[in-house]
């Protein structure tokens, strides 16, 4: 048997001992060089584009010649306003793109020694530069899987038999469950999407897949309304999980993802924020077979081209 791309030498191509060891400055050269990767780090005003500047070296700051603004590397970023060091910051996110089931905010608060509050806020900031390469409104082409699957909402069973209700009613029930509906190419990328029902994810479909395209779903009675658009294979899980090319083991395979990251890292997940969660587990399926080094250079370059985050920035200040 091929031994699992993970548990190869290629897989690692750096570390948080070689991060480290490098230092500070060669962790801020290394943020410069994705944000101007055009001018090999150079510092280019954000307001003017002008190309020559001051470097204001005390305070890692730089100055227009142009129009005298004052910047530093991550104004205007989603990392504009940290007050993390530089090497603290490439850390977290090789930490982050390092765990490929994800993994829980008390350990990364501890692996960098900062609150609680800052790791989470921190994490779905770069959940957010990953949902750039997931989430780039181009449709899918060639063939697709589409499939959904149901997180949250559990409830508790009372401890005395007859105080226990049915949780199949709709009554008992606590309004937080969600399916998130993935949409996967089969040798391409993955689309999730957060969703009451799974039979959205027909509308979904219409918007997000080619028509040229063909689809693999399951037996799901709201799938059938795909037929009026696409060639579809359906595969009947009662039956069979996989009949001569018909299956949905891909899209599986990112359900089976997302559901250990959120039950066995995270234990619980807020609807509000489980697209993120889902973007974050579909970034990691599309790039599992990228070494670690080459993972945190794209999470880097993705949070220098992001804007401030509108969700993030001065969360904890806003929820207070």
């Amino acid at each position: 048997m091929a031994q699992h791309f993970l548990l190869s030498a290629a897989s690692r191509t750096t570390s948080l001992r070689a991060i480290y060891k490098a230092g500070e400055d060669a962790a801020y050269a290394t943020f410069c060089q994705m944000r101007w990767p055009e001018t090999d780090g150079e510092a280019v005003c954000p307001v003017c584009s002008h190309g020559e500047t001051y470097k204001i070296t005390t305070r890692r700051k730089f100055k227009c010649k142009n129009c005298h603004h004052q910047f530093s590397v991550t104004s205007g970023t989603i990392f504009a306003s940290r007050k993390m060091d530089f090497v603290d910051l490439l850390a977290a996110i090789f930490i982050i793109v390092n765990a490929s089931k994800g993994l829980s905010m008390v350990q990364l608060s501890r692996d960098l020694d900062c609150q609680y509050k800052t790791a989470f806020v921190l994490a779905h900031k770069l959940r957010e530069a990953m949902a750039q390469e997931v989430q780039t409104g181009e449709v899918l082409e060639g063939h697709v899987e589409i499939d959904g699957a149901y997180f949250g909402g559990h409830i508790r069973p009372a401890n005395v038999k007859a105080d226990r209700v049915d949780r199949r009613l709709k009554r008992h029930q606590t309004g937080k469950r969600r399916v998130v509906v993935a949409l996967r190419e089969r040798t391409g990328r993955t689309l999730p999407f957060v969703a009451m029902t799974e039979g959205e994810g027909v509308a979904l479909a219409n918007e997000n897949i080619s028509r040229m395209a063909t689809i693999s779903a399951d037996e799901a009675s709201h799938w059938d309304m795909l037929h009026a658009g696409w060639d579809v294979d359906r595969v009947n899980h009662s039956e069979i999980y996989s009949d001569h090319g018909k299956h949905t083991n891909m899209v599986e395979s990112f359900f089976s993802r997302l559901r250990r990251m959120v039950e066995g890292q995270h234990h619980g997940v807020s609807p509000q924020y489980l697209h993120q969660y889902a973007n974050h587990a579909a970034w990691l399926e599309d790039n599992r077979r990228t070494d670690n080094g080459t993972l945190a250079q794209i999470v880097v370059s993705n949070a220098m081209g992001a804007p401030v985050s509108r969700s993030w920035k001065g969360y904890w200040q806003r929820a207070a």
